[in-house]
């Protein structure tokens, strides 16, 4: 049992009642990790820790007898809060808090004692270490990719080190030619029960180490651990539109499990390269755009670049001012189920070195020119 049962309400983290049917949980719960996954909320930090909660909470109450365990642990949980009732009072040999003869336990020390408490069905029982198949554990890695990659979905590897199923022993840990056997000290529970009157405790079995199973002839190349730790390459999809510090999850490439368990999940960590053209701003591509003065006083049809190789057309009309924002629709970045656009923002550029012919040109449209920018500013500012 977890402490967290004490402090974290898992009815209320999956928005049912205490005495929700098991459907309801599960309908429940279905319905928020849908909406929270990480695949559906790429880059929301959020999301993904409100997902950890939601699945923490179902492995406990989805299970029926995971969720009578929970039930008992809150039922007797207010005495493990300060200024809750201890174990002073009477029918535990005190007279109270601070009584002749009595031991108060309050704050932590109560709730390392509970945390002792409660397994499998039974009341007053701790909850043996596992000794069946384990889920191997979550790696990352990280993945720098090139901004038209991520624009339009790759297929690439990644390196990672971390534990991968012996190949010698096939995860088994015992020699070839031999098999583990059933430890004979706790029976393949992984521990060992001591009743200590209203309470039965748990202790981990000191013959196999909480496995259940003895090793007698060790495989060589894992010393009997079943898994090996080796650099590999793992092929990895990366979906069209890819953000820049999404993470993509690429199932049963994690850790090796742990007696015939299933691996882990490998989670990608996207760094997408900046790109000398075009930004992102969501699902819409953004570029700048230079003109010249003429073009943005008389207006005229530029030619704009894509991501795809083709160019496209859009007209600027004339007295167009610099820092405008034109769409060209259809031409962001495409996702599962959304479709960007192209923002193009015109900048007017300012000549630097002019010739003698384009200055005497300026200077003729700086006489006849009539129409001041500066007017609305009175004319003591000319």
């Amino acid at each position: 049992m977890q402490r967290e049962w004490f402090e974290k309400d898992y009815y209320a983290l999956l928005g049912v009642a205490p005495k929700a049917t098991a459907k309801e949980i599960t309908a429940a719960y279905r319905k928020l990790a849908r909406k929270l996954h990480p695949d559906a909320n790429p880059g929301d930090a959020a999301a993904e820790d409100r997902f950890k909660e939601v699945s923490a909470a179902y492995e406990v109450i989805g299970d029926a007898d995971k969720r009578a365990e929970y039930d008992e642990a809150r039922r007797v949980g207010p005495m493990s809060q300060p200024g809750g009732p201890g174990f002073g009072g009477p029918g535990f040999g005190g007279s109270g808090p601070g009584g002749p003869g009595g031991a108060r336990f309050d704050g932590g020390d109560i709730s390392d004692l509970i945390g002792n408490l409660f397994s499998r069905g039974g009341r007053g029982q701790q909850q043996p270490p596992p000794s069946g198949p384990r889920r191997g554990t979550d790696i990352e890695a990280d993945l720098h990719l090139a901004f038209d990659d991520s624009i339009r979905g790759a297929t690439t590897t990644v390196n990672v080190t971390s534990d991968v199923r012996c190949p010698d022993c096939s995860g088994s840990g015992a020699a070839a030619g031999t098999s583990p056997k059933v430890c004979p000290e706790c029976h393949g529970k992984g521990a060992i029960d001591e009743d200590q009157g209203f309470f039965s405790f748990s202790r981990p079995c000191s013959t196999c180490g909480g496995r259940g199973r003895v090793i007698e002839t060790p495989c060589m190349i894992c010393a009997g651990t079943g898994a090996v730790r080796r650099p590999r390459q793992v092929k990895v999809r990366i979906p069209q539109g890819v953000r820049d510090g999404q993470k993509i999850r690429i199932k049963g490439k994690g850790g090796a499990g742990a007696n015939g368990g299933p691996a882990g999940d490998l989670y990608v960590r996207v760094h997408v390269e900046s790109h000398p053209i075009f930004g992102r701003k969501g699902d819409h591509l953004t570029v700048n755009l230079p003109i010249t003065y003429p073009e943005a006083a008389l207006g005229a049809d530029i030619s704009v670049p894509t991501t795809e190789g083709d160019p496209v057309t859009i007209r600027v009309p004339a007295g167009t001012a610099s820092g405008r924002t034109f769409r060209v629709r259809g031409r962001g970045v495409t996702g599962a189920k959304t479709q960007g656009d192209l923002l193009v923002t015109v900048e007017v550029v300012i000549p630097q070195n002019l010739s003698a012919e384009e200055r005497d040109a300026l200077q003729a449209y700086a006489a006849l020119a009539v129409e001041s920018p500066r007017a609305h500013l009175g004319a003591s500012h000319g």
